[in-house]
Parts: C-alpha cells; structure tokens; sequence
C-alpha cells in the first residue's frame, strides 16, 4: 500500500495528538514520584513507537516501486480466458514463444511488444517487415506438426484455421487462444485478452487507447454530415467478382462509422451481386481494396454511376479493413477520408 501521511499504519487509523498527549502527561507538574515514574514509562514507549511508525511510513523509495513492478506483473498469471472457441484456456505464466496462426494475431502480438518472442507464423504475413524473416507454418492451411517442433507455449489463432486444425494442437498439449472479433469492441476485447494472456496489460491498454482515439476521430468527421441527403452513398469493392459487403461485415461497421451509407446494407454478408445492381445503387464513392481504377470506369453502364463520373474512386488498403487487430481504425481514418475529404482535413488538423 502507499503511505499517504502518518495518520494510518497498515491501514489502521491512528490519532494523531497521542504522543503529544503522553508528553503532556508526562511534564504536567501535578502528581507524586510514582506516578512520574509511571508516566516515564509511558513516554518511553511511545517514543519508541513514534520511531518505528516514522520509519515504517515513509514513502516507498524509487528502488521499492521499481521491485514492485515484477511483482504487479506476476499478480496477473495464472490466467483463465474464455475464447471464441468457448474453451477455457488456462495460461501459468508469462509466454516467451509464441507461433501466431493468423495475419491479425500477429500483428496484434508485434503491437503489443511481443515481436521478438514471435518464432512462428504463416506465409499470408506481410506486416510489420520482420516477419518476413519468423519461421513458416503454413498459410490457410496449418502444418500443425512444424508448429509442435517450435515448441510454443502460446500460439494464438482464429476459428478461420478450422476446428480440427486447432483441436489437433491443443491433443498435443498446446496452449491454444482463438479469437475472430465480429466489430469495433470484439476487437478491443481480443487486445485486451491478448494483453492479459501475455503480460502485456500496459501495452494493450494503449494500443487501445489509440484506437479509440483514431476510431473518435472517425466519427467526428462523421458528425459533420447533418442531413441524410448530404450522406454519401457507398459501394466497397472487394474483389472483381463483385460481392456485398453487407450487414454483420466489418467493412459495413466501418462505412456507417465513418458516416458513409452502405449501398448493400440490406444484404447479409457477402452475398454475390450483378453489375447491374451496382449501377441501379448509383453510390456516391466507390471503395476499391484491389485491381485498376480504370478497369472499374471501363465497365460497360458504369458510366453512368455517379462515382464514375465526378472521379470519386478511392483506393484504401486491404490489409488495413479486413484484418480485425490493431491496424483496423486506420483502415476506418481511410474511409472516412476517402468519403470526406475536406471534412476529414479540417477535423484532423
């Protein structure tokens, strides 16, 4: 505990007039020799008192709070989550080798400043650089064998790499945490228990803060738009085969966030879609994750959508909206800029 003055001593209140009291009894002029002697004695042991409390309340030394911080760190294990997989993973101490099975763990894992216990990942991680130099265990499909020969104490995945791939880790005794965030908060829950999972409770606390401070921004900008008919219209193209984007994705809770209207809000999920759809919908601004701006206006009728025609295709980054982990609310500041420039500039500033 921290000592905040002298009137409390392991948490017990103590009067602050008592030695004086004793003082007062003792040199008050009334009373016979035994009762001076008596009244000696009582000074005697407050005194002693008073010096033990003085040294005991003193105010914990730089040295003392930098001892202290091993042991708030390991006040933290052992650890009991709940992942996406409903199981119960119990997790003893801090992990020193961790394999990561999924681009957004991974990068989850490097922000919170665990890169250089990181000895395994897949070949579908690109971000940060140095991962390109960690060991391969696969790519969608895991070779479960190569990752037991790493010996992780740790290796953090998502229901995306199949149910028996991570039923056949944990039969070899691996310590398995799978999470797949369906928005904005799941993916705040998922750094946090991440952060917890590993001992990096400080680091996942800012890396959230910053988020949020990025997803603020965002609507911000957002709350610019006072009357639904300046709302821009959205189509996110994804891929060439043309799929929505629609209700329950990320990418529908990152147009709305950004203040933009989805185009194919009332689709659920990915549901596959005619050019012709896309040309009745007539969005304001096209999002494009991939290919050529001018293979989109060369569609045949696309002329006639009015992103298209006033020149508002914006490129944004896929890695960044499709990836739920630490890199996501960029993605969402990309959106909101590609829909609201100006607003955006003037909001950020």
């Amino acid at each position: 505990m921290l000592w905040t003055s002298v009137s409390s001593v392991q948490g017990m209140p103590v009067k602050p007039f008592c030695l004086g009291r004793a003082v007062f009894l003792f040199c008050h002029p009334e009373g016979n020799g035994w009762e001076m002697w008596s009244r000696f004695r009582v000074l005697a042991l407050v005194l002693t008192l008073a010096m033990v409390w003085s040294v005991g309340c003193q105010a914990p030394s730089a040295a003392d709070k930098e001892g202290a911080k091993p042991q708030q760190t390991e006040v933290g294990f052992p650890v009991t989550l709940t992942d996406d997989t409903d199981a119960e993973v119990s997790i003893d101490d801090e992990s020193q080798r961790i394999v990561s099975l999924i681009p957004s763990m991974t990068e989850t894992a490097y922000a919170l400043g665990l890169g250089e216990k990181v000895v395994g990942v897949t070949t579908n991680d690109d971000y940060p650089e140095e991962v390109k130099e960690v060991e391969k265990v696969g790519d969608m499909t895991i070779n479960v064998e190569k990752v037991a020969e790493l010996k992780p104490d740790l290796v953090l995945a998502s229901p995306v790499n199949g149910q028996e791939t991570i039923d056949k880790l944990r039969e070899l005794g691996l310590t398995v945490l799978s999470y797949e965030p369906q928005n904005l908060n799941d993916v705040f829950q998922m750094i946090h228990n991440v952060g917890q999972a590993t001992g990096a409770m400080e680091q996942a606390e800012k890396v959230i803060s910053d988020m949020k401070k990025e997803k603020e921004l965002a609507e911000r900008v957002a709350a610019t738009v006072k009357d639904d008919k300046e709302r821009v219209k959205v189509w996110m193209e994804v891929s060439s085969d043309l799929h929505t984007s629609g209700k329950g994705t990320f990418i529908d809770e990152l147009i709305t966030a950004a203040g933009g209207e989805n185009v194919a809000a009332d689709h659920e999920g990915w549901d596959p879609v005619s050019s012709e759809t896309v040309i009745q919908w007539n969005p304001d601004v096209i999002l494009l994750t991939h290919g050529d701006e001018k293979a989109v206006q060369s569609r045949g009728g696309w002329q006639e959508i009015d992103a298209v025609k006033h020149d508002r295709i914006q490129r944004v980054d896929s890695n960044l909206i499709s990836r739920p982990g630490p890199r996501i609310t960029q993605g969402l500041l990309q959106i909101a800029e590609g829909l609201y420039p100006e607003a955006y500039a003037e909001v950020a500033k």
